[in-house]
């Protein structure tokens, strides 16, 4: 019970795996936009009052543990993420100025699934995952 947090008029503790990806799946997740995307997605989740407590960007994908207050939905705080990053993104690296244009950049659907008492193993699952794509990429070529 030590990671429960509280609300005027709620306890909780709700916990969420995220992943999303590039719209078709393009691998635009390097270099510079990767390093800068973390604190992007940090301060979007600062305002919907939740918190990232592990993030990992793959060159086509975001994994992401997040921390969401029961009075907002999980489609609710993806959609601000995703669309707010995606006109970051946008004005940032593409040079365009017009909001809408960030529409194009992650693709439609996301992945969530609760966390429940396995955080320790969701946190390991996040830090590892790049490790094991490039083993399994290994191994693909022999």
């Amino acid at each position: 019970m030590d990671n429960v947090q509280s609300l005027s008029h709620t306890k909780w503790e709700c916990k969420y795996h995220l992943t999303w990806i590039p719209k078709y799946r393009r691998k635009e997740l390097y270099g510079d936009l990767r390093k800068n995307l973390g604190e992007v997605f940090r301060e979007l989740a600062r305002r919907k009052e939740c918190e990232i407590l592990e993030g990992h960007l793959m060159s086509d994908h975001a994994h992401m543990l997040i921390s969401i207050p029961p009075k907002y939905a999980v489609s609710q705080v993806v959609g601000f993420i995703k669309g707010k990053s995606a006109i970051h993104i946008a004005r940032e690296f593409f040079g365009r100025r017009k909001s809408f244009t960030g529409q194009e950049f992650w693709a439609r659907g996301y992945h969530v699934s609760t966390v429940g008492r396995n955080e320790e193993v969701i946190r390991k699952y996040i830090k590892e995952q790049e490790r094991e794509d490039q083993r399994i990429d290994q191994l693909k070529l022999y």
